[in-house]
């Protein structure tokens, strides 16, 4: 019974280690098997425990969102991450490969157009929608879906 415990609190340490939730939804699997093994029920109840508490808490958080699906959201493009994301800027005029430079925050930028614009770009009102490196990667401000 207490082997179960002493797994919860390696795995609670492993937690505030790695900063996910994962191995917390383990460490409470191993609470409930420590209790199930408390009550007297078998090796295979606390195994089947375990796991079901584990695997329902996986279930859990990512119906309610806490957990984000793998590649939701680059740290280039996350605004919450990059502060210069959704902010605008002017392109006097654009080069024959989709680059130019602007003036953005009292320096000279490198910039190119969003991969995924297939029009060709003309002057006019940008929103940088990714940071690649050095370079501002932009969108049309009417097209910044």
């Amino acid at each position: 019974m207490w082997l179960w415990f002493a797994l919860a609190v390696v795995a609670l340490i492993a937690e505030l280690l790695s900063g996910t939730f994962y191995m917390l939804l383990v460490a409470l699997g191993l609470v409930a098997s420590g209790i199930v093994a408390y009550l007297g029920f078998s090796p295979a109840a606390q195994l089947a425990t375990c796991s079901i508490i584990g695997i329902a808490g996986l279930i859990i958080l990512k119906k309610t969102g806490v957990l984000l699906k793998k590649g939701h959201l680059k740290a280039t493009s996350d605004s919450n991450v990059i502060l210069d994301i959704g902010q605008q800027v002017e392109v006097k005029s654009w080069t024959e490969n989709r680059t130019s430079t602007v003036y953005y925050r009292g320096a000279q930028w490198q910039v190119k157009l969003d991969p995924s614009i297939t029009e060709t770009p003309l002057p006019g009102q940008y929103v940088i929608v990714d940071i690649q490196s050095v370079t501002l990667i932009l969108k049309p401000l009417h097209k910044s879906s």
